[in-house]
């Protein structure tokens, strides 16, 4: 039955696709955001701004969803689901835009050693997200699907050990207040990236248990 729905329903698995592809963009970008930072190449204004029109373009695959839900008789799973799994991957990229505005904010000119390990993790969790959506049209792929889901909590785990190393080196060791408050906000936000890759992961594990 799902597989009999597909040609009915294509355009919203090319949109899922689009929008994980936009996933990992931004994932990649903020990487290399952080290490413009690193190196003081002044390429992070442009970066930054690059993050902005991934999420702008994310932000229209996501409105045209919501409104194909309006005026599709068939969905090719529930409406809830997809409600939530498009506005779960479009949090991702709201994060990652967080991030980058917190960094312009802050005035963040030295980015130590622990967030790029952090971002590198979580870039990884976003392409993963991009591979997990790519899945969703066959449900023969549910083998697959949920093994994905498992390597983003995997990440989302690691992620939260290097979280807490992090903020206990920089309570050690920073002495200026100032850049301790500013980076405990950065290393947060970076961590709440892969949070949010989590919660699409639990999305599509519902999807697929359901319709699998």
């Amino acid at each position: 039955m799902f597989g009999a729905l597909m040609p009915k329903e294509g355009k919203y698995f090319e949109s899922f696709n689009a929008h994980g592809d936009l996933v990992a963009l931004g994932g990649t970008t903020l990487s290399k955001l952080i290490a413009a930072l690193s190196s003081e190449s002044g390429d992070a204004q442009r970066l930054a701004d690059e993050i902005d029109q991934i999420e702008e373009r994310a932000d229209t695959i996501t409105h045209d969803v919501l409104s194909q839900l309006h005026t599709s008789f068939i969905t090719p799973f529930d409406r809830d689901e997809i409600h939530e799994l498009v506005n779960s991957m479009d949090n991702i990229l709201d994060t990652i835009q967080d991030v980058a505005e917190a960094m312009s904010l802050y005035d963040i000119h030295r980015v130590p050693a622990d967030a790029t390990q952090m971002c590198d993790s979580t870039v990884r969790c976003c392409v993963k997200v991009s591979e997990l959506v790519r899945l969703l049209n066959n449900m023969d792929n549910a083998p697959a699907i949920l093994k994905l889901c498992k390597e983003i909590d995997d990440l989302e785990t690691e992620v939260d050990r290097q979280l807490r190393s992090a903020m206990s080196k920089l309570f050690r060791e920073e002495p200026d207040v100032r850049e301790i408050i500013k980076l405990k906000e950065i290393y947060q936000l970076i961590e709440a990236v892969t949070d949010r890759c989590k919660d699409v992961a639990g999305t599509v594990e519902a999807i697929v248990l359901e319709n699998s």
